[in-house]
């Protein structure tokens, strides 16, 4: 089988296994776990031969014209190069373990055959923005996305919260869209074709008529796909779904499009400056901002969604520094580790029976219940802080030294600008990085109070996966051997300056973050049930009845002051508050967008009303008046119609009278 046809696999099998999940879900239920599992491992293996024989040489390219449009054509083609072909097998592995996982984790789901369906059709249309040749076929993937998160995303419909997040998501990232669409146009008008090799052809050429336009175009719908600032918000909230389709998109689909698109034509944003150092921009505020966020949540999974955002600013700074194998490093890296993280948390959520990082610290012996979260979810942490020599180093290295070499001037694939601005805020979120990571495995393992809740040993198909998942989350970093070869040849080798200083500054954010957990541990003694308001060391506003039934969960006799191990809150101060709520950027965007355009939509809806429907009315009205007269006049007497009839004539002739007088 040639190499073209396995490429063509790899994408058809889960998009096949969708269909016939759905339509087999109701009528043979036996089949629905095969038709999930099987065909995503089967892609998995396909795209490793694919990979293989590739071999991060010559790229791929197969094309045939699919429909004649009469101006530019659109080619069903595809171009797998070793970028494409390493970010295949990364959607292919965390689509399986996530398809593997779900068979435990929704095993009571009634819902489930759909939600299988739904995974596998995500995971098609991933694996076909990665092949993609042709622009317009890789929107069709980038579209069938959207969708999918949306439905995935609002799984539990019966929560207000998920159906918010669901629409939230779908209207965040169709914002983006919409400019995303323009600049694809504009780049296939000015190459004449939307195939990607002839639209880089071109910008090296320099015809690339308005570069800059165009890539603030594109940068609009990357960022909404991949939640950068400002069209990142969507992103925590879509926690709401089930916690294996936070781990798939977080991990291999969706966030990663965006990123892996600018990678593939990051000459179009290189040959403009203004354009590289708004990525700039865009990436280090993402990453700095998210990482506050972080450090201030309380839902565990709403920590990870930020980190999530965090480390995708990381790759958005390496490509505005021009180096994109550090960045699709990055990318493959993360993926393993995020989706160990969201998976392991799945498992910590099931033994815990809660979200919150405060009731888990109230939890001891939670280690001890889930062993195996315990020690991978451990080791994905190490990789998440950069904590060497876990995966994580070595790719958030790879794109630190990219970024200092831009700063300080040794090469020209972006202005210095750019580097500098990566460069600082990268430093400064490997500090956060560490301390949130550090905050949520000491709230999480390391709680005291009562012992945690028994729910049983955890389905093997959840266990399984995580260690699976753990081994690139420690090993694959020694792959920046290698990959060059696989990428553009650049070393990614990590560099011993930022190695140091990144190095250093997370373990300062570590050790911080601890020394303030044992400070408020010791702080918050525990206060027996019915003597909070009177003990000397409670809060003052726990005195209250109002606020200790707010602020203090209470197990068994037990009640415990208001988060009293939670060094974030010591950790950033009267920042907190504003870095918990995203630093309110839902309220901004609220008011700028939300309610002008609901106030439009009023607007819109009282004109209807009341002057079209008015008009229309009137319009009816009319016609109505005068067909009741004339029915009125249809008596059905015959004297009456002869009448008539004489009056008219004896009418005419007057009138006839008088025209000839006075003629």
């Amino acid at each position: 089988m040639t190499t073209t046809t396995l490429a063509v696999l790899v994408p058809l099998l889960p998009f096949l296994g969708a269909a016939a999940g759905l339509l087999l879900g109701r009528t043979a239920p036996g089949y629905v776990r095969p038709l999930a599992v099987l065909p995503s491992l089967t892609s998995l293996v396909l795209a490793v031969l694919v990979a293989v024989r590739q071999g991060g040489g010559q790229a791929i390219n197969a094309a045939t014209e699919l429909t004649p449009t009469g101006s530019v054509p659109i080619e069903l083609s595809l171009h797998i190069d070793g970028f494409a072909a390493l970010v295949a097998v990364l959607v292919g592995v965390v689509a399986s373990c996530v398809q593997i996982y779900s068979t435990g984790y929704l095993r009571d789901d009634p819902r489930y055959p759909s939600y299988a369906a739904l995974v596998s059709l995500f995971t098609s249309a991933m694996l076909l923005v990665v092949y993609s040749g042709d622009l317009i076929v890789l929107l069709v993937g980038w579209e069938v996305m959207g969708i999918c998160s949306y439905f995935l995303v609002g799984h539990y419909w019966e929560i207000p919260e998920a159906r918010a997040a669901s629409i939230k998501a779908f209207l965040v990232t169709k914002l983006g869209d919409v400019p995303f669409l323009i600049g694809l146009f504009a780049l296939g008008t000015d190459a004449g074709s939307f195939r990607i090799t002839t639209v880089l052809g071109t910008v090296a050429s320099g015809g690339l008529h308005h570069p800059t336009l165009v890539a603030l175009l594109l940068l609009a719908g990357v960022a909404g796909k991949s939640a950068l600032f400002p069209l990142h918000t969507w992103l925590p909230d879509a926690m709401a779904g089930p916690t294996p389709v936070s781990a798939l998109i977080h991990a291999a689909t969706m966030v990663a499009a965006g990123i892996y698109f600018v990678a593939r034509l990051l000459p179009v944003f290189q040959a403009s400056s203004a354009a590289m150092v708004v990525l700039a921009v865009m990436a280090a505020v993402t990453m700095a901002g998210s990482a506050l966020a972080a450090l201030a949540q309380d839902d565990i999974k709403r920590v990870l969604a930020y980190s999530t955002i965090g480390q995708l600013g990381y790759m958005a700074g390496a490509l505005a520094v021009g180096d994109r194998g550090a960045a699709v490093f990055h990318l493959l890296s993360h993926g393993a580790f995020k989706a160990l993280l969201f998976l392991a948390a799945g498992v910590i959520i099931h033994a815990s029976g809660t979200n919150s990082l405060a009731v888990m610290s109230r939890m001891t012996g939670l280690r001890s219940r889930v062993p195996d979260a315990y020690w991978t979810m451990t080791v994905a942490l190490l990789a998440l802080a950069a904590i060497p020599p876990f995966s994580g180093f070595f790719s958030k290295e790879a794109i630190l030294g990219a970024a200092e070499h831009v700063a300080t001037g040794h090469t020209e694939h972006a202005p210095g600008a750019a580097g500098w601005i990566v460069l600082v805020a990268g430093l400064v979120t490997a500090v956060l990085t560490a301390a949130y990571a550090t905050r949520l495995w000491l709230l999480t393992f390391h709680g005291r109070g009562v012992e945690a809740p028994d729910q049983g040993k955890e389905p093997r198909s959840m266990t399984v996966v995580l260690w699976v998942l753990a081994v690139p989350s420690l090993a694959f970093g020694l792959a920046y051997g290698p990959l060059p070869d696989w990428f553009d040849g650049r070393d990614l080798t990590p560099v011993l300056t930022t190695s140091v200083l990144g190095t250093g500054l997370a373990l300062v954010g570590g050790i911080v973050t601890y020394g303030a957990w044992r400070h408020t541990t010791a702080l918050a003694p525990r206060v027996p049930m019915g003597a909070v308001a009177a003990h000397p060391d409670a809060e003052p506003a726990l005195i209250e009845a109002e606020a200790i039934a707010r602020h203090a969960p209470v197990f068994g006799d037990v009640a415990y002051a208001a988060d009293p191990a939670d060094p974030g809150r010591l950790l950033l101060g009267p920042l907190h508050r504003h870095a918990a709520v995203g630093f309110h950027l839902d309220a901004v965007y609220d008011v700028l967008f939300v309610r002008p355009v609901q106030a439009g939509a009023a607007l819109v809806r009282f004109l209807d009303r009341e002057v079209v429907d008015t008009y229309v009315r009137g319009a009816a009205a009319l016609p109505r008046l005068l067909g009741a007269a004339v029915r009125r006049a249809q008596t059905g007497n015959v004297q009456t119609y002869v009448s008539a009839l004489l009056a008219g004539t004896v009418v005419l002739v007057v009138a006839a009278l008088l025209v000839a007088t006075g003629a």
